[in-house]
């Protein structure tokens, strides 16, 4: 069984503060979706709201078109993996998974075969004896994803589990749970700071500030086309040139700054587009950044580089602009230039308008 999460106006207020704040998401049924965003931007609030462990201050929860107003975490079609994951540490990989079916009297041969059900499932067929603490930290993320789904929820809830493990671990974890979940094709809501989690295993992305929902899309949506500053400085790396509107169209805008008058896509957002006389930021990727010695793109500016970082296929070239403290970043492919060689020079950067974006003037994630 799989279901669909539906938000319907979900304030949530602790006193003053507001934790959450007009969150209108739909969730559809079986799909994995990510909830991204700093640390207290209220995404675990969410996440709390939908297993019932938080009441909201106003608005409703819907899941599989059933109003979860009054009902109790236990008696949600859904299931909470924690950070922390919550393993007991005396009882065997098997017994940890089937703990929920022994509570609800199910009989040992079915709390059995589930079991083996479900280590075949995580690609554990041969641990269900072993105890918790002789598994890998991957194996242990594995079992609670397990242990999860042997109450059979239509919606899985999943609070940064890959948190606590180290960067390559991470990386195969977020394969294994986009893979699991394809397999199983329940509904995954799942919570996140790391943008390269919720990018890779996404079918939907929200990205959350200060209580409210930024923008929702496919992840190739959030990082190509942000639709606000905070996102565009958020989601991946963004060079950031600021100044005024001299000149716009429907697709393109003209920034004057300090290092030079720049085009970019003019941003369809919520509010608009620019115009001119507009306060505006103009973002550019390290990856969309270029040297530009012969003139060849339109948008040009003097740099010195003062650090090249070596990392195998690839160079991350810092540069800093002429007469401020402001650094920016290009990132390329290693074509046999020694750039080590060129700190301390300058030289000339351009870059596509069609692959920079122009957004009002507001809040950045740095901040």
């Amino acid at each position: 069984m799989s279901a669909d999460v539906k938000f319907d106006n979900i304030w949530v207020r602790f006193g003053s503060f507001v934790a959450a704040r007009e969150v209108n998401l739909h969730i559809k049924e079986g799909e994995f979706f990510t909830i991204l965003g700093p640390s207290g931007c209220g995404k675990t609030t969410l996440l709390r709201c939908v297993s019932g462990f938080q009441n909201p201050s106003e608005g409703n929860i819907f899941i599989g078109g059933k109003n979860m107003a009054g009902i109790g975490p236990n008696r949600r079609p859904t299931a909470l993996i924690f950070q922390n994951l919550a393993l007991f540490p005396l009882m065997t990989v098997r017994d940890n998974i089937t703990f929920a079916l022994e509570v609800k009297g199910v009989s040992k041969a079915e709390r059995f075969k589930k079991g083996e059900e479900l280590l075949e499932l995580i690609a554990l067929p041969d641990e269900g004896d072993k105890f918790v603490g002789e598994l890998s930290g991957g194996q242990k993320q594995r079992v609670a994803i397990a242990r999860a789904m042997a109450a059979e929820p239509d919606v899985l809830l999943l609070d940064e589990p890959l948190s606590a493990l180290d960067l390559r671990l991470r990386q195969h974890m977020r394969t294994e749970l986009r893979a699991i979940q394809q397999r199983v094709g329940i509904t995954f809501i799942y919570i996140t700071h790391d943008q390269g989690e919720a990018l890779t295993m996404s079918d939907h992305v929200a990205v959350m500030s200060e209580g409210l929902i930024d923008q929702v899309g496919e992840g190739t949506a959030i990082y190509d086309h942000p639709e606000s500053a905070f996102v565009a400085s958020f989601v991946g790396e963004n060079n950031m040139f600021h100044g005024k509107v001299s000149d716009a169209t429907p697709d393109f805008a003209w920034v004057d700054t300090d290092h030079g008058r720049f085009r970019a896509k003019n941003a369809q957002t919520q509010k608009g587009s620019l115009s001119v006389g507009d306060t505006a930021y103009v973002f550019i990727r390290p990856e969309s950044l270029k040297f530009d010695g012969n003139g060849e793109f339109e948008n040009r500016v003097k740099a010195d580089i003062v650090q090249a970082e070596f990392e195998g296929n690839f160079w991350q070239v810092y540069f800093k602009m002429p007469g401020s403290d402001e650094t920016i970043k290009l990132s390329m492919v290693n074509d046999g230039r020694a750039l080590e060689s060129e700190i301390g020079s300058q030289v000339e950067l351009g870059f596509d308008p069609n692959l920079a974006i122009a957004l009002p003037e507001g809040p950045l994630a740095s901040e």
